[in-house]
């Protein structure tokens, strides 16, 4: 069987007719997809952070200056932005099963062979391939939330699903450190990526397709909605590449207005993530470790900010996703400011105002994605997600050589004033968005007389 053959979409057999059993069979195949892409995911963070925390002994050892470090940076977030877009088209006419796992494998691959170089050009290679490959993580996590939750509760699951980035990002510095100091720098590498390759052929066991790949009715019709013109019981092959981006997602102009806020809000997110702890050490004295620290409180924001967000615009907000991400941006003004004014010295409200930033960026983080994949047909929502996130990483490379210099020019006062301005653009770009719902709870839906059976 040929890699090509293994992503196709997997065949729709005939449909269940009996609702006990279809009801057995999406309580337990909905938790068994939930798992196994949470923990694939947590992974996909392994063998993209590897390299933050071996860089110290690749100054030592191998004598990179920063500016060499930084181009490895800048090559992995342009790489992972174009291939999270270009993945994302892919994603919506391949089976997420293998899309997924082949994925996780060769960028644990490619860690490996990252930790088996020496010279920056191989370096540089390997590390745009893994970039390449970190990108076929997330659109088929689109896919399997988009295809197996109900549009009701998919902010709770997406939020959820979310945290895994959280998880992911703050297990690696452990055991990345842990293996660096006691058998060298290459093993900081080697070590998750061969983590990550046992990792993906699991996954590849658990994972599958989309519900009616297992003889299930679509989520839709399993909860009680008809979907007017639906084409959700045909493959997924159904739609070209051409059709599902020029007619479903360069047209959208709901999906322009999110992708551009995401090149804002992951401004923020990656300026706080790489430059804060520096911020405390270098202007407020703080020691390393210390400094170090307030990245966890940062991570734990974001734990609480991603199932905030999901679980108020499921609940709250009634499937409006925009509202909320644009209240954040308000917050993040005061929060950041906050963070700027407080006096030297005051390290708990220092590590607050840090968590709380993490708790008002991550939340449209995660409601960025997932409206971008609601406010388009689900046989393109990989693609939306995927274009939605290409903005969000040219965003995040914003804020290393370029930022760097407003830092050497201007100082930190230039680095809040960026984060100040970034915050405000949010706010302002969502508002036409307010009221925005889903395209398919605003016009394609229908509610009928029953549910294939009543949860």
């Amino acid at each position: 069987m040929s890699l090509f053959s293994l992503l196709k979409p997997a065949p729709f057999p005939e449909e269940i007719k009996d609702p006990k059993q279809i009801a057995q069979d999406y309580k337990y195949w909905r938790i068994r997809i939930f798992y196994s892409i949470y923990v694939g995911y947590v992974f996909y963070y392994f063998t993209r952070k590897s390299f933050t925390f071996a860089m110290p002994h690749l100054i030592d050892e191998l004598g990179f200056s920063m500016a060499d470090l930084g181009i490895l940076s800048t090559v992995l977030y342009v790489s992972y932005g174009v291939s999270k877009f270009a993945s994302g088209i892919l994603s919506d006419r391949s089976n997420p099963r293998y899309f997924m796992s082949i994925g996780l494998i060769l960028t644990g691959l490619a860690n490996i062979f990252f930790g088996m170089s020496s010279s920056l050009y191989l370096f540089i290679l390997f590390w745009l391939l893994n970039g390449i490959f970190q990108g076929w993580g997330w659109p088929p996590c689109t896919k399997q939330l988009t295809y197996w939750f109900e549009n009701s509760e998919r902010g709770f699951w997406w939020s959820l699903k979310s945290t895994s980035h959280n998880v992911g990002g703050a297990i690696i510095p452990l055991l990345a450190v842990f293996c660096a100091n006691l058998w060298g720098w290459r093993w900081a590498m080697y070590t998750p990526g061969i983590i990550s390759i046992v990792a993906g052929l699991w996954l590849m066991e658990r994972a599958r397709d989309v519900p009616q790949s297992l003889g299930l009715p679509s989520i839709e019709k399993f909860k009680g909605k008809e979907v007017q013109n639906s084409t959700d019981n045909k493959s997924d092959q159904s739609l070209t590449p051409k059709q599902i981006l020029f007619e479903h997602v360069l047209i959208n102009k709901g999906v322009w207005i999110l992708s551009l806020s995401y090149f804002f809000v992951y401004v923020v997110r990656t300026a706080m993530n790489d430059w804060g702890a520096l911020f405390l050490e270098k202007f407020k004295g703080y020691d390393r470790f210390l400094a170090a620290t307030s990245i966890t409180w940062f991570e734990i924001g974001g734990v609480l900010g991603t199932l905030a967000a999901g679980w108020a615009s499921d609940y709250f907000f009634r499937g409006r996703r925009v509202p909320f991400m644009a209240l954040c941006a308000l917050g993040l003004i005061l929060s950041i400011l906050g963070f700027w004014y407080v006096p030297q010295g005051f390290v708990t409200l220092d590590l607050f105002f840090v968590a709380l930033i993490g708790f008002l960026v991550f939340g449209p983080q995660l409601l960025v994605g997932l409206a971008a994949a609601e406010f388009v047909d689900k046989k393109a929502a990989c693609t939306a997600n995927g274009f939605a996130g290409c903005f969000a990483y040219v965003g995040a490379a914003v804020t290393g050589y370029p930022l760097g210099k407003v830092l050497d020019t201007w100082g930190w006062k230039g680095f809040f004033i960026t984060l100040l301005v970034c915050s405000a653009a949010v706010f302002f770009i969502l508002l036409p968005l307010w009221n925005r719902r889903d395209d398919d709870t605003q016009s394609q839906t229908q509610t009928v007389q029953k549910p294939v059976l009543q949860q």
